[in-house]
């Protein structure tokens, strides 16, 4: 099969593709033909070194959609439309970054669907952290308001989407303003331009405070979130786009507002119940719902997509086809 290889930590310059061998799966594991996957910054982070886990040389990505090859413990059928993601992929065992990948059944959910792959590829770990972020980490309720950092993201566009499927208010920030009408169009009733502090524009808007926020930007503007969040509300903390995922000297009665709560979201493939990602793929088929792709590209073009993330030239969910072929 043909595969994109870290041989060692780097620029995005080190990613090769390669011929590699198919793993043969044991009764616990599937066999998935990869039809499509997500890019993720956390694979930038691998890639470049920087990550708590994982080893070199390592076919790279944390999730792959695609159709199930084998599963010798009948798990599941062959032809069946499937995702994966998490549970060491791309870290401890080879990833997605493939036209194979072999996964512990724990992690590959069933689906199905007549969306292009390339809308398929996009889902799971964007859904999935959105999702997982609404409601543990929030425990958002219908008609409540939230204030999403980092909104043009791919999990920030995801959570705009879930949020107004749940009827909530959405305020969403950007650092450009040509992003603005992006984001309107997916949803969000408020857009703010983010210049590093944000909370007073929130207040202007909703004087009380919103009833919930997630941070996806990072440590370095959260304490500015959690101003923006009234007493009794949430801060969620998903992600950190900035690369600032420590707070130095931490003094939590100087960060942290009377009242507002601070919490964090990470999930896995077990996080993703069956039936929220069918009900959402659903939605999109009907109309209802959104997938925020931003670029698609093919296994040969990994290197330009990992140089595209970094530069923030995506503008929502990258997406590597390898087949968009039925079937």
């Amino acid at each position: 099969m043909r595969a994109v290889v870290a041989p060692e930590p780097g620029p995005a310059s080190v990613l090769e593709l390669r011929n590699a061998p198919i793993v043969e799966p044991s009764s616990g594991q599937v066999l998935i033909r990869v039809k499509a996957f997500g890019l993720n910054r956390s694979e930038i982070h691998f890639r470049s070194g920087v990550a708590s886990s994982g080893s070199f040389p390592r076919i790279p990505g944390i999730e792959a959609t695609g159709i199930v090859e084998s599963a010798p413990g009948g798990q599941f059928a062959p032809g069946e439309q499937v995702v994966t993601m998490m549970g060491g992929m791309g870290r401890s065992f080879d990833g997605g970054y493939a036209e194979y990948v072999t996964v512990p059944a724990a992690q590959v959910i069933a689906f199905t669907s007549a969306l292009p792959w390339a809308q398929l590829g996009a889902v799971p770990e964007m859904l999935q952290t959105a999702d997982g972020s609404l409601r543990v980490g929030l425990r958002a309720e219908t008609g409540q308001s939230l204030l999403i950092r980092g909104g043009t993201s791919s999990i920030g566009l995801a959570l705009t989407v879930l949020a107004k499927m749940r009827g909530m208010t959405v305020y969403s920030t950007t650092r450009r303003p040509e992003a603005v009408a992006r984001l309107r169009s997916i949803g969000a009733d408020h857009v703010l331009i983010d210049d590093g502090s944000i909370a007073a524009q929130v207040r202007r808007l909703c004087p009380d405070g919103v009833d919930g926020a997630v941070e996806l930007v990072g440590v370095d503007v959260m304490k500015d979130t959690l101003r923006a969040v009234r007493p009794g509300g949430v801060v969620c903390f998903t992600g950190m786009l900035s690369n600032h995922w420590a707070i130095p000297n931490f003094y939590p009665m100087d960060w942290i507002p009377n009242g507002v709560r601070l919490t964090a979201y990470s999930g896995e493939a077990a996080d993703l119940a069956p039936e929220t990602l069918q009900d959402f793929l659903d939605a999109v088929a009907a109309g209802r719902a959104v997938i925020p792709v931003g670029k698609t590209y093919r296994l040969d073009d990994i290197v330009t997509a990992h140089e595209d993330m970094e530069a923030g030239r995506v503008g929502g969910k990258g997406v590597v086809v390898i087949d968009d072929r039925a079937g």
